[in-house]
């Protein structure tokens, strides 16, 4: 059964067509890639289908529930969580005060308990701190527990995004070109981050540019050119099709 449905998506400014009548699903348990030539309309159907954007037309249904005019908040309650292409963290505090706080974020107790200090809060407050912790050591940064998030390496700075995307216990989580600006010898460490936020048993749909990376750990490939979807299947179909291979001519694509 599809976790996600996307059917008739649209989404025109102006006169442009960032994505154009789309449709496909995601399955439970599924890795999906989406790749493109720049300006392919990638980050703009994240941007839909997490409620950051509202569609022209189309449907947007998560566990059969039709979220197409959702809030980014309401989206997330959800169960879907994503990171951005521009490494988005609290650059001011440390490590795991990033985490913490994206554990507060979604705490149950409210501000006024917290601040009088009902035990119900405080019990919260336990247990936002052990989550931090755990997710801390799950995407590899105990090491950097208390240094500033600003001072982080790229590679660094893409798992404590992952990490704060992990906080809302997500059921599918959208990853936003994770390797994007790290370089080739760090890859396979974030490679190996994806693998084993899958055996979480959390659904993923990925956009990235690194071929090999897609590649290697895809279930299932989509592939836009102007918003639209012009091939699907497995790795080995995508990469000997040849309207994708006329699509990311000048792209530099090595499959």
């Amino acid at each position: 059964m599809a976790l996600l449905e996307i059917s008739g998506l649209t989404k025109r400014f102006g006169g442009l067509s960032a994505v154009d009548d789309l449709n496909f699903s995601v399955k439970q348990g599924e890795l999906l890639s989406i790749i493109g030539p720049n300006g392919a309309g990638k980050t703009t159907l994240f941007n839909l289908m997490t409620g950051f954007y509202k569609p022209t037309s189309g449907k947007i249904i998560f566990k059969e529930k039709d979220i197409t005019r959702s809030k980014p908040h309401q989206v997330t309650r959800s169960g879907i969580s994503r990171t951005f292409q521009m490494t988005s963290i609290y650059s001011q505090t440390t490590v795991l005060e990033n985490l913490v706080i994206g554990q507060a974020l979604h705490a149950k107790s409210g501000l006024c308990s917290s601040i009088i200090g009902f035990p119900s809060a405080n019990r919260e407050r336990k247990k936002i701190q052990d989550k931090a912790e755990e997710i801390l050591s799950f995407v590899g940064l105990e090491d950097k527990r208390d240094k500033s998030a600003a001072g982080l390496t790229e590679e660094a700075q893409k798992r404590l995004s992952i990490g704060l995307a992990l906080s809302t216990e997500p059921e599918l989580l959208l990853l936003d070109e994770p390797t994007g600006g790290v370089n080739m010898e760090e890859i396979s460490g974030l490679i190996d981050l994806v693998d084993k936020i899958r055996q979480l048993n959390i659904t993923i749909c990925l956009i990235e540019h690194k071929m090999r990376m897609v590649m290697s750990i895809s279930d299932r490939i989509i592939v836009l050119s102007y918003g639209k979807n012009i091939a699907e299947g497995t790795p080995d179909a995508v990469a000997n099709n040849e309207e994708v291979i006329k699509a990311y001519l000048g792209e530099r694509c090595v499959f």
